[in-house]
């Protein structure tokens, strides 16, 4: 049914209920020529007469009552319909989406357990792809990213906590080849590194400084892919220290430094942030990482 239709049932409605122009008009809030003129179209698309007019206003006709009827129990289910809406908005419950890099896993999925526990009426997604999620698009309410202050203008954006990164390697590979004495010494070694341009990871565009590229002989484009070639010994290579503390017969090569530390950032749209659930969980998650060890 076309809108202008339902502007002119909505109008119908308030005539019926008022039995005048003028007040009709005053609640929807238009000029009383429009209530008029809504009138007459909806009587000419339906083919009744709606109303019988007269000095004390309008009077519905057998048509105009059963219009009414209809009109009020759309009006009733609109009603009942914005409630549970609104209910919702005020209760930890339906589909919560987070996404996080993958490192983080191991921190975070305990962390989401204990929020649904607490919330039983709520379902999980906890998305780990490398690709963004477009958050103004619903594809997630909650966003844990990396690298530099994300710059959407729709979206909320707080800093978390830093990440840091150091050189690993396995402990097989170090028999092998040895361990790096210092920095000068890392152009004999053999590196697992990120496959194309390092893009925005401090760690990688360091690397791709400070070793000739012909060593980076192990390249991959996700990290969990890099942190499997480092554990398996292709090379020495960049791992969260959260990661490699889950990751059995790894070495550190060359400690955490803060040129290497990449900053994590908690981001909502706009629109999602006030909702209890995302209001619920992102406290819910800033106390949980309070007990986090170094990340």
């Amino acid at each position: 049914m076309p809108i202008e239709t339902w502007d002119e049932i909505r109008t119908a409605y308030q005539v019926a209920r008022f039995g005048t122009v003028s007040g009709a008009a005053e609640v929807l809030g238009v000029h009383h020529a429009t209530v008029i003129r809504h009138i007459d179209a909806l009587e000419k698309r339906l083919g009744v007469k709606l109303f019988q007019r007269h000095a004390r206003g309008y009077t519905p006709t057998e048509a105009g009552q059963d219009l009414l009827q209809v009109a009020q129990a759309a009006q009733d289910r609109f009603s009942q319909f914005a409630a549970r809406i609104q209910g919702l908005g005020e209760e930890v419950a339906g589909e919560l989406v987070v996404t996080s890099l993958t490192d983080l896993s191991a921190l975070l999925t305990p962390v989401l357990i204990a929020f649904q526990q607490a919330h039983p009426a709520l379902r999980l997604r906890y998305l780990t792809d490398a690709r963004l999620f477009r958050l103004e698009a619903g594809e997630a309410h909650v966003a844990i990213r990396a690298g530099a202050a994300p710059d959407q203008p729709d979206n909320v954006v707080q800093p978390f906590l830093q990440q840091n990164f150091a050189l690993y390697a396995a402990q097989g590979y170090i028999d092998a080849r040895g361990m790096p004495k210092d920095e000068a010494d890392l152009a004999g070694h053999r590196f697992v590194g990120p496959e194309g341009d390092p893009g925005r990871a401090p760690f990688f565009r360091w690397l791709a400084s400070a070793v000739p590229a012909e060593a980076i002989t192990f390249r991959a484009s996700e990290m969990r892919v890099m942190a499997d070639g480092i554990a398996m010994g292709a090379g020495i290579g960049f791992l969260s220290v959260a990661a490699a503390r889950g990751r059995e017969g790894l070495v550190e090569v060359m400690p955490p430094r803060p040129e290497w530390a990449s900053q994590l950032w908690l981001v909502t749209h706009v629109d999602l942030h006030r909702t209890a659930k995302v209001q619920a969980f992102l406290h819910h998650l800033k106390q949980a990482a309070k007990g986090w060890p170094v990340v």
